[in-house]
């Protein structure tokens, strides 16, 4: 069900600017103008007020930028005009052409709005697509927003972090084990422990944010056919095998390897709430293939909510008005829901102690 507007009691959701010569802006600003219609929770994006506000002139849209001094006067901005918290970095509003200048706002957005959850001023993230290339120009060493904002957040809480990328959409939910790596680099990067570590982040993550009991696991070989038992390579029996059993000796609903072009009919699909994929297209195609604009992208294993839309920044299209915001929508409605779960979750877990 759609999420109500947020009133000024509501947990408030952040929304990165991401790569501002992409879509991010223009579906940000699309869907807040159709919020009413959508009845979307409401949001404070961080961003340059005055590149939003010449995004809206390019985009041709009655959208009303509210630039906020400080996070707190949310509640006193009209729900009709879209609360802004401003950067110190500007932006240059040149949709389609990146500019290295551009870098420093996107992290630094990325950062403080990490910062503003962890300190408990905001409920979750929602972070619009950056590119990667742009940012590595001005010295961003990352392979992605998974991999910076695990580090970033266990910088700033003094604690080691596993992030675990989870794509979900409304017929399937996939996890990949191994990420941003090259796939000839996969089967020396996967062993029994990352398995197992990643399975456990996911349970516990389904439990507490997404509110499932015993959430059920699916957990794919590598190999075609998942290897046939060691004749089409050793990884499946010799690493992955040995994983699903130990994760069912702890008493989770785990079951695998099973071969990767099997597990993803409508029939097998009924069968699990997660599929754990062994390398990153192992994951992402079936789960964008079957719902590309309703599949969000989450971080599990962080101290904060974050979601994202599940697509580029699609530069080629960015300030023409074309641009469907419906993973971004996705995204902001799974962020609200993740709150309002993890918000009951701790008051469940705290009642027997009082």
């Amino acid at each position: 069900m759609p999420s109500k507007t947020a009133g000024p009691d509501s947990p408030i959701l952040l929304v990165t600017v991401g790569e501002p010569s992409g879509v991010g802006p223009d579906v940000t600003l699309l869907a807040f103008r159709d919020r009413e219609l959508l009845d979307l929770p409401r949001f404070v994006l961080l961003a340059d007020p005055q590149m939003i506000r010449s995004r809206v002139t390019r985009l041709g849209i009655d959208v009303t930028v509210h630039t906020l001094s400080r996070l707190a006067d949310i509640a006193s901005v009209p729900a009709e005009e879209m609360a802004v918290l401003p950067l110190v970095n500007k932006h240059v509003d040149t949709p389609g052409d990146l500019d290295p200048a551009n870098a420093a706002g996107t992290i630094e957005a990325i950062d403080r709005a990490t910062r503003l959850v962890l300190s408990g001023d905001a409920a979750a993230i929602v972070t619009n697509p950056i590119d990667k290339k742009a940012l590595y120009e001005a010295g961003f060493a990352h392979p992605g927003h998974t991999e910076y904002l695990a580090e970033l957040c266990g910088t700033l809480t003094n604690t080691s972090l596993q992030p675990v990328m989870l794509l979900t959409g409304p017929e399937l939910s996939c996890v990949p084990v191994t990420i941003h790596i090259p796939l000839a680099e996969v089967p020396a990067a996967l062993s029994t422990d990352l398995i197992v570590s990643t399975a456990r982040i996911v349970i516990n993550d389904l439990r507490e944010r997404f509110g499932l009991e015993t959430p059920r696991l699916a957990i794919s070989g590598l190999n075609p056919h998942a290897g046939e038992r060691g004749a089409i390579g050793g990884e499946d029996e010799a690493v992955i095998r040995p994983a699903v059993a130990m994760l069912q000796t702890e008493g989770f609903d785990v079951v695998g390897p099973l071969p990767g072009d099997t597990m993803f009919h409508p029939e097998a699909r009924r069968r699990y709430d997660v599929a754990l994929c062994m390398y990153h297209d192992q994951a992402l195609i079936p789960a964008k293939t079957l719902a590309f604009d309703e599949t969000v992208n989450v971080t599990l294993g962080l101290p904060i909510i974050r979601t994202s839309p599940d697509h580029g920044t699609a530069g080629d299209i960015a300030g023409t008005g074309t641009a469907r915001p419906n993973s971004f929508i996705a995204a902001l409605r799974l962020a609200a829901r993740m709150s309002k779960i993890a918000d009951e979750t701790d008051i469940a877990m705290e009642a027997p102690q009082s």
